[in-house]
């Protein structure tokens, strides 16, 4: 059996990332899912890119502020205490807007947590 207690907070940030990106499961070495803890100031986005993955699941829980949503259909607005769910092959772009008054918190949870499944998506304008 094995157990860990962290704070998010304690975790180096990703570098180069577009957001504060904290890769919670990666420091407690999980290898079935995915956990990371998203900072996004009011123009920043979450992910690298707007993009969908193969196999993975996406949960994006929004723990303070306001999340944005892009996807094909429509823009999605995710409160604090809500959750935005991505199937696989359901390309999305989260985001916090320019014109937002307050960052975003978010806890992202995927699974599996494969790293080549991200694939950049293209909007048809």
């Amino acid at each position: 059996m094995g157990y860990q207690v962290l704070d998010p907070d304690a975790i180096d940030p990703t570098p180069d990332r577009p957001c504060v990106h904290r890769a919670v499961g990666d420091a407690v070495g999980l290898s079935e899912l995915a956990i990371n803890v998203y900072e996004a100031d009011p123009g920043e986005q979450l992910p690298l890119v707007y993009h969908y993955h193969d196999e993975q699941e996406e949960a994006f829980y929004v723990l303070e502020g306001k999340l944005v949503v892009e996807t094909p259909e429509r823009e999605y607005s995710v409160d604090a205490g809500e959750v935005f769910v991505a199937d696989p092959d359901s390309p999305h772009r989260a985001h916090n807007p320019d014109d937002a008054t307050a960052t975003v918190r978010v806890l992202a949870i995927g699974a599996p947590p494969v790293e080549d499944d991200a694939h950049p998506y293209e909007p048809e304008r």
